[in-house]
């Protein structure tokens, strides 16, 4: 190498050391903020590989943001669903958190919707352990938490559990609970909701299923005064004749 080749670069690496000692403070913060920005990353991403076994473990900001979480199905409960959560897995983290997490199932709801006992019927068939599950969390109410929720069907596609229990007239959509501070996604949830129950009504499905004729005719006879009148009279010959 010559020496003026030689000389440029002692001149450059002169400089660059000037310039980080003149922004000395500088380089500092930005290494300390770099640290920081990277231990909050962290943090957050130890709470996602964090395996919640009660309901009251869900951060708040978890459900203010209607955080989508996974989970394996136990059973089907009169009031929802029993899942186990299933946590982001990695290797080194995940398996260290194992050693003092405790075991614990989360109680689901299915938000939005008055399930029938046809309705949990249908549930019991349709789900079954060890189906996976997706739940939108939505809404804490004490030990329970308000859901829509996603079955897994093969690799690809899922379905809303929600919205098909009411494409089969087997619940009546209610308001949904818990989004007053996201109005979009209320409405767009609620929106789904409404249409598979209106699909339902317009199909005659489960609830809103129209009676036949010989049914109206029935039940008009049974509920009429004549009807109600026979009935007293048959009465009143049966005992006189035990009489």
């Amino acid at each position: 190498m010559s020496d003026r080749g030689s000389n440029s670069l002692g001149a450059s690496l002169g400089s660059a050391v000037q310039f980080v000692d003149g922004h000395l403070q500088a380089v500092r913060t930005i290494t300390t903020g770099l640290v920081v920005i990277g231990i909050v990353m962290l943090g957050r991403s130890v709470r996602l590989m964090t395996k919640f076994t009660s309901v009251l473990e869900i951060p708040n900001n978890f459900i203010d943001k209607s955080i989508k979480l996974r989970g394996r199905i136990h059973q089907v409960t009169e009031n929802g669903l029993e899942i186990e959560h299933i946590p982001i897995y990695l290797p080194f983290i995940s398996s260290l958190q194992r050693k003092w997490q405790s075991d614990g199932l989360l109680m689901i709801r299915l938000a939005g919707l008055q399930m029938t006992d046809e309705g949990r019927t249908w549930l019991t068939e349709q789900v079954k352990s060890p189906h996976v599950i997706w739940f939108q969390l939505l809404r804490r109410d004490n030990s329970f938490v308000d859901c829509m929720v996603k079955l897994n069907k093969g690799s690809i596609f899922s379905v809303s559990l929600n919205e098909e229990i009411l494409k089969k007239g087997l619940g009546r959509a209610v308001k949904i609970e818990g989004l007053h501070s996201n109005p979009k996604l209320y409405w767009r949830l609620q929106t789904k909701l409404l249409k598979a129950e209106l699909k339902a009504q317009k199909t005659g499905k489960g609830i809103w299923k129209e009676p036949t004729i010989l049914e109206k005719v029935s039940n008009n006879v049974q509920n009429s005064n004549i009807f109600h009148h026979l009935n007293n009279l048959l009465s009143w010959v049966k005992s006189f004749r035990n009489k």
